[in-house]
């Protein structure tokens, strides 16, 4: 057993991050797990066969619903008229990780394409992540923006500072994470399906640690971060069924997404837990400190990672045999695909209301849908899935 954790050997680790309303659903044909991605929505490279799990592609059929305003006509979509005045704020969780950077490159794509100004990317530092958004989009109300595209990582206590934007007619849109609660927020743009995170997770785990099961603990980013704890809880759901009744899960932990505190928190794992076989980190900060500090440790063939990761920052731990398995999709997608929702909204192009179906340019055709994965709201939904292996990381 250790006696302390270990705080210098964090040099050079990668910095990443996951972050996590209404959604709204792809209306273009997915291609089955056995084939190359849909073009253009999910994150570079080929599934490799036999990775993803059945039934984690996003389905590409629209929600149905009345027509929204602005729709021509029955099934069809809008175009957004390109060039009207639209000042508007990107907010991720925080700044300095590396998804977040990439979904605001989508966003000055989107920018770009509809003839209007980028999103001023704008957010808080990690240690400050909660009050700083709450601050952030308290400003936004008074600061004359059409609208606030937020990731949220302060769970329902956004909602008061949500509330204020929307009186003042901001237009709030979440992504990536969302308001719990629904509440203030017009729409969600959802990455992947919540639930369906929870039985890719699983099925790489099974894939992992095999048939006879072990223990697992799962390393995750904030307490607070919705998308995170939504994540969990289909995990969680699906690990509870009787096809995974030997597979423990024997803790939960939080790194903050901070890379050299999820280091620790992935050794502590180990100190704890003899046994453990498997930390699944749905955070991309995470599953990446966590895996470094099993290689560091020279532990890779007692303790395997996985969970959510970007290829570039995973490919030595795959390659070393730490990581075998990961998922993600595009986050160039997201922001990209936010920026024109957003835009459709605060322009009065289309409503926020279940079937409104937009053309989102080289993405293709969406719909609003209920989201069934929270009590309240509306999302947009992206998708889906890609799981990385050694036959496809450098796809």
């Amino acid at each position: 057993m250790r006696t302390q954790l270990r705080f210098g050997a964090m040099v050079g680790l990668a910095v990443a991050g996951i972050a996590g309303g209404g959604l709204v659903s792809a209306s273009t044909d997915t291609t089955p797990p056995d084939a190359t991605m849909a073009e253009g929505t999910m994150a570079e490279g080929t599934m490799a066969e036999g990775t993803m799990a059945e039934g984690t592609m996003a389905e590409g059929t629209m929600a149905e619903g009345t027509m929204a305003e602005g729709t021509t006509a029955a099934g069809e979509a809008v175009t957004f008229e390109a060039g009207l005045e639209f000042n508007s704020i990107l907010l991720p969780k925080f700044t300095g990780i590396a998804v977040f950077d990439q979904a605001n490159e989508g966003a000055q794509e989107a920018a770009a394409e509809l003839g209007t100004d980028p999103a001023e990317f704008l957010g808080p530092t990690a240690d400050n992540s909660v009050a700083g958004q709450i601050e952030i989009v308290t400003n936004a109300a008074t600061q004359g923006v059409d609208a606030v595209m937020i990731s949220n990582n302060a769970g329902d206590q956004i909602e008061p500072a949500v509330q204020a934007a929307v009186d003042a007619g901001v237009e709030v849109v979440t992504w990536d994470s969302p308001i719990p609660s629904g509440e203030g927020e017009s729409v969600f743009v959802a990455q992947v399906d919540f639930d369906e995170t929870g039985q890719v997770m699983a099925d790489m785990t099974r894939s992992i640690i095999g048939d006879d099961g072990g223990q697992i603990a799962i390393l995750s980013a904030s307490p607070d971060a919705a998308n995170q704890n939504a994540w969990i809880a289909a995990y969680e759901e699906v690990l509870a069924g009787g096809d995974y009744e030997n597979v423990e899960l024997v803790d939960t932990v939080y790194g903050n997404d901070e890379s050299e505190e999820s280091y620790n928190q992935a050794l502590a794992l180990v100190d704890q837990y003899p046994d453990l076989e498997l930390i699944m980190a749905p955070t991309t900060v995470g599953i990446a400190a966590a895996a470094k500090a099993m290689q560091d440790e020279g532990l890779c063939e007692q303790v395997k990672v996985s969970g959510l990761g970007l290829p570039d920052e995973m490919r030595e731990y795959n390659e070393s045999g730490c990581a075998p398995e990961f998922a993600l999709w595009s986050f160039v997608d997201l922001g990209y695909l936010t920026y024109y929702v957003t835009y459709g909204l605060a322009t009065d192009q289309i409503a926020a209301e279940e079937g409104a179906t937009f053309e989102a340019g080289r993405m293709g055709t969406f719909t609003i849908e209920v989201d069934p994965t929270r009590d309240n709201g509306l999302r947009v939904l992206m998708g889906p899935f890609t799981v990385y292996t050694s036959e496809n990381i450098d796809g």
